[in-house]
């Protein structure tokens, strides 16, 4: 059989979006790109590795890196604020060479601080006794407590919110019941959809409540690296105050990496406000189903190829294969996240550059 992709230019679907959330549904998922796209990552871990110099700087026994100036300190700060897509590529161009995507950073930052009058010397200092982990896990502390605050936390308040407009709507509605799928009692409809806009609020109050952790004490959690040449600089509470400048809680015992727990933590959240929607939307597609809420027609649109006078239950019937996705994805991160062979094993890396997806799938339906 003749191949039937013959012939086709092969640069253009080589540069198509392997994932629907950069394709099809890209507006949808757009708010959650500030914090789960590679170059988000990188300039986030650039804010954590100049955060650190800065604060080594402000550490009197550490006499090899002398105070900074005012002058300095903003052109530092200058570096995170002027961070955009050239600046990133940089970076991976880098990475092409030392296969390691936080030793690439450490490189770009170095050249950039040896330019900042007065700082050539001092640019050995950054990434100072650190693992990448310390780095990395800040970074995604940081980048999920703002996307939880200003994506994912109002995007279901305002989902409960409009459920809640719906009850109001239909309190004189008197429904049948089904139980077993049979005729039961008679409800209404706010009691209906009450049901799951509390359900939501509890998910809502624990997700308010959250924090992520944060480790930040060298190559096995000890200090020794630290200690090893500046035994007498207080490192466990400068790690402390270092950590919860970025809204994080501190952890101290740990291993070369951040245990992953408080992503465990928040995977069953979601896992269970997923849950909740899953049940919200197979309810909404059988309410449509016998005729208790009927969908406003667009005259743009296409009900069915074949049928076009029909209007489908399509979002809610997306909503729930997306949430399927989302759910699967929480549950792994959930399982797999928390569990590393003795100090470290790298398996929880590739698995985190995918955290992104879930929540997209999520935001999505």
């Amino acid at each position: 059989m003749k191949k039937i992709w013959y012939g086709y230019n092969l640069s253009y679907i080589m540069s198509s979006p392997l994932s629907p959330l950069d394709g099809r549904y890209q507006e949808e998922v757009e708010p959650l790109r500030a914090f789960f796209t590679e170059e988000a990552f990188t300039r986030a871990r650039i804010l954590v590795e100049v955060s650190y110099f800065i604060a080594l700087s402000q550490e009197k026994e550490v006499r090899e890196l002398p105070s900074l100036s005012s002058r300095q300190i903003q052109s530092l700060w200058n570096l995170v604020e002027a961070f955009n897509g050239k600046e990133f590529q940089k970076i991976k161009k880098n990475e092409k060479k030392t296969r390691h995507d936080v030793k690439a950073i450490e490189y770009y930052l170095a050249e950039k601080v040896k330019k900042i009058p007065g700082l050539k010397k001092a640019a050995s200092f950054i990434h100072f006794g650190l693992t990448s982990e310390d780095i990395n896990n800040i970074a995604y502390g940081l980048l999920m407590s703002r996307a939880i605050k200003r994506v994912l936390l109002p995007s279901l308040k305002a989902l409960a919110a409009d459920l809640t407009k719906l009850a109001k709507s239909g309190k004189s509605l008197r429904l049948l019941s089904l139980t077993h799928g049979q005729p039961a009692t008679p409800t209404t409809l706010e009691k209906a959809m009450l049901v799951f806009v509390d359900r939501l609020r509890r998910q809502e109050l624990c997700l308010s409540h959250f924090k992520m952790s944060g480790k930040f004490s060298g190559a096995v959690g000890n200090f020794s690296a630290h200690k090893a040449a500046y035994p007498n600089v207080n490192w466990e509470k400068l790690s402390k105050k270092f950590i919860q400048q970025f809204g994080l809680d501190p952890l101290f015992q740990t291993t070369q990496i951040n245990p992953h727990d408080d992503f465990a933590e928040l995977s069953h959240i979601f896992c269970r406000i997923d849950t909740i929607l899953l049940n919200l939307a197979q309810d909404i597609w059988l309410y449509i189903s016998r005729g208790i809420f009927r969908q406003k027609t667009k005259s743009s649109e296409v009900g069915s190829s074949t049928m076009p006078h029909k209007v489908n239950p399509i979002d809610f019937e997306n909503a729930e294969g997306n949430l399927g996705l989302a759910s699967a994805l929480f549950t792994h991160f959930a399982e797999k996240l928390p569990l590393s062979r003795l100090q470290r094993d790298l398996s929880d890396s590739t698995v985190q550059r995918n955290l992104g997806i879930a929540f997209g799938y999520h935001l999505l339906a």
